[in-house]
């Protein structure tokens, strides 16, 4: 059946990528792969797959500037979506169905398919334009990052290959925003880090009440860290953004063998992000004297410890920041930066010493990442683009 937006390219190629299943678990890049060849091919740019990891293919598409010596600009996204429980879908997430008053229903319509699309046609514009940059464009498109990005960004962010590219700024992800006027967008991310504390006390019989056991001392533990979260509780309760409060979550808790045994040992999992704001030192220091405190024979080990998470700076003094700010004020918007409270692809560019923002040029839209019937409205999709241009022009000419 013909549809008004049959004769639309920009979206008819939007929607030609979000059909692509490029969903987690076990995803297949093969198609996102030739795809994005193919519009590489339209655009006569420079085409790379750089597969670091065996199937795990990072595309690069290059638009080399008028003075290539110059830092580079990235735009990256990722490729991949998450998963989908199709019986609470409206429409088939895989279909890009368009409804009459313009709404694209599809899984990666806002995370981040679309944003991957907004800096290729912002690219075809200047270029249909006749403009060139000073600045070499490199638009990338990376594997895995709904799972951690690993064997992504993480593995090719620390490659000779992404070194010679010579980043000098990078654009990511943000989100959507609900607001007709304001963007939002990432500066930088808290560290995550997860532990287990292991208590091993004297057993003995259940009866009695015994000195020295696994429980009191896994109770002290747990008390400490959740007093602690109490008080982080209340700078959210006051008004702060979350990406600023270090969160602290008990997720498992295991031992014992039998109720009436008391069990020779205990221990408390946590997961942990720690605000930007917080001392890292200071804060691992005094986990450790919990543990210190708690008793003999209390342990604390890591199952994921990530080096502190650098922070692009948005006080005037990184000239790329303040490009992109100047763009967007004299288009009459306004852009809220803030530290995600998630994760993005952005905290392995910022562990190479590359300034990077999360930026998702789309407005007026509900916050849908991850849940069912995520969808986007043509209208701010192509208004995206509009920003995004002027934005790239401004970024690679600065």
């Amino acid at each position: 059946m013909c549809t008004k937006w049959d004769n639309d390219e920009v979206l008819q190629r939007f929607r030609e990528y979000l059909r692509i299943p490029s969903v987690h678990p076990n995803v297949d890049y093969n198609d996102c792969v030739k795809f994005l060849k193919k519009q590489a091919d339209l655009l006569k740019l420079t085409f790379a797959v750089y597969e670091l990891v065996e199937k795990k293919p990072v595309v690069v598409i290059t638009w080399e500037g008028t003075q290539p010596e110059m830092p580079s600009i990235l735009l990256n996204s990722h490729m991949d979506v998450v998963p989908v429980y199709e019986d609470h879908w409206k429409y088939p997430p895989f279909d890009a169905h368009i409804t009459e008053d313009g709404w694209i229903y599809a899984r990666g319509s806002q995370d981040m398919k679309s944003v991957g699309m907004i800096h290729l046609e912002a690219v075809r514009r200047l270029k249909q334009a006749g403009i060139k940059l000073k600045r070499t464009v490199h638009i990338s498109f990376v594997p895995d990052e709904e799972i951690g990005g690993v064997e992504g960004m993480r593995k090719f962010s620390e490659s000779e290959e992404f070194r010679k590219l010579n980043i000098g700024f990078e654009f990511d992800e943000s989100v959507p925003s609900e607001s007709p006027k304001t963007f939002v967008s990432f500066n930088g991310e808290r560290t995550a880090r997860q532990l287990k504390i292991t208590c091993k006390g004297e057993p003995g019989h259940a009866a009695f009440i015994s000195n020295d056991t696994a429980g009191e001392k896994l109770s002290y533990i747990i008390n400490k860290f959740m007093e602690f979260r109490k008080e982080e509780r209340k700078k959210l309760d006051n008004g702060a953004q979350l990406g600023a409060v270090t969160t602290i979550n008990l997720t498992k808790v295991e031992g014992g063998i039998q109720v009436n045994v008391l069990p020779e040992q205990l221990s408390a999992s946590f997961d942990i992000r720690i605000s930007p704001d917080e001392d890292h030192e200071a804060f691992e220091t005094m986990i450790q004297g919990w543990c210190k405190d708690a008793g003999d024979k209390v342990t604390m080990e890591y199952y994921e410890r990530n080096p502190e998470e650098k922070t692009t700076k948005i006080d005037g003094s990184e000239p790329f920041w303040n490009v992109l700010y100047k763009t967007i004020l004299d288009m009459g918007l306004d852009i809220n930066c803030f530290i995600c409270p998630g994760t993005t692809d952005a905290r392995y560019i910022r562990r190479q010493g590359i300034p990077a923002i999360g930026f998702t040029p789309i407005l007026n839209t509900p916050l849908l990442l991850h849940a069912h019937n995520e969808r986007l409205h043509i209208d701010e999709f192509k208004k995206g683009i509009d920003v995004m241009e002027k934005v790239l022009q401004a970024i690679a000419d600065a």
